[in-house]
């Protein structure tokens, strides 16, 4: 059946390349905000030792299977693109002029494509041609450097800084962007080069303003926002579990050290020298209850303060449950679409995309009766 989306980018034509992180994420963004993606998967797959059935990056989104080292294959994805608003790719720089649908073979078919590629390095540069994961993305930045306690190894925050925040999220920014200025009268096509180290690098810009001004130390866990901070940062509570904290303004921090009940020896807050004082105080207190505990004695006032959850528990905390933030399609629980619209809401209708399955569709809807063959 042919896919009629109702979120804001209803109508809007996506081929993705299939690749593996942040070109996927980046392409269930836009299928969840309604766009029609179709992701071209290569028989035998490539991705991550995933089964497909549960790769959540692939919902609501249809597969083709074309193989681009076929001698049809690049003229089928180039027939796609002829239909298409927006097209992600992940290779490395050069692959895909290599395999015939590089920006010029596309622009040559469709003009008005906004080309979007996703890589770590970008596309120019020392690095452009070498391998790396996220890891190293953040490293480079100074991003990695910041996170993690001052004497221990700098904390891995799973591939959510580099790969999602700075590579799909900027790439998701940039081809709506250019999809904006193409469809503007006299506008065009073009090229979006959405480096993780470039996005990285971007996320931390008010960090450099601090450092600039004198209000951000060029070390880890001696600021305000990085657990230098008694005041913000997590506690291990009586059970092993932990208390997130995050009482910055003076209002917030006096409502924080009376629940916590140690409003009345608590040494003064500005007194840096005294830090090391008070985080043993907070610290000393929560480890004398459970989490459960401390979470009944903090919900709900404005202390900013919150229990750290698991994966398996976070759908189940009493706010995120009224707001459907997490959802359940075809048995996997999973983030619910996000941002969210009063007109265009998004949703999730389809299951994970598996390889191939939906050719005939695609081969229908788009008009490209090529695909049929493909992959067979």
């Amino acid at each position: 059946m042919a896919v009629t989306g109702n979120g804001p980018l209803a109508g809007v034509r996506v081929v993705e390349l299939a690749g593996i992180g942040p070109g996927p994420f980046a392409a269930m963004l836009l299928a969840d905000l309604g766009a029609d993606v179709v992701r071209v998967d290569r028989p035998g797959g490539g991705g991550l030792a995933v089964n497909p059935a549960f790769d959540v990056t692939n919902r609501n989104k249809r597969s083709v299977l074309v193989d681009l080292k076929s001698a049809e294959g690049p003229a089928r994805v180039l027939d796609l693109v002829e239909r298409a608003d927006i097209l992600i790719e992940g290779f490395r720089p050069g692959v895909a002029e290599r395999l015939g649908v590089g920006p010029a073979d596309c622009h040559a078919r469709n003009p008005q494509l906004v080309y979007g590629r996703m890589t770590g390095w970008g596309q120019e540069g020392p690095l452009a041609q070498s391998a790396g994961h996220d890891i190293a993305y953040i490293a480079v930045t100074g991003a990695l450097g910041m996170i993690g306690s001052p004497d221990a190894p700098p904390a891995v925050p799973a591939n959510l800084v580099g790969d999602y925040a700075g590579g799909s999220l900027y790439l998701v920014v940039g081809v709506l962007a250019a999809l904006r200025h193409a469809r503007t009268p006299g506008g065009a096509g073009q090229v979006v080069d959405a480096a993780i180290v470039d996005g990285t690098a971007h996320l931390t810009a008010m960090i450099h303003g601090m450092l600039a001004a004198g209000g951000w130390q060029d070390r880890r866990g001696a600021n305000l926002l990085d657990g230098g901070c008694p005041f913000y940062g997590t506690y291990e509570t009586s059970d092993g579990l932990y208390m997130a904290v995050g009482a910055l303004e003076q209002q917030f921090y006096d409502t924080f050290v009376e629940l916590l009940g140690i409003a009345d020896r608590a040494p003064a807050r500005k007194d840096l020298s005294r830090w090391g004082e008070l985080r043993a105080a907070v610290a000393e207190r929560f480890a004398s209850r459970t989490r459960a505990e401390w979470t009944a004695v903090f919900e709900g006032t404005d202390a900013c303060v919150a229990p750290v959850l698991s994966l398996h528990e976070a759908p189940h905390h009493p706010h995120l449950a009224a707001r459907s933030t997490f959802t359940e399609f075809g048995g996997i629980t999973q983030p619910a679409p996000a941002p969210r619209f009063s007109a265009t809401p998004g949703a999730v209708t389809r299951a994970p995309a598996l390889p191939g399955a939906d050719t005939a569709s695609v081969a229908r809807d788009w008009d490209v009766p090529g695909l049929a063959g493909e992959g067979a």
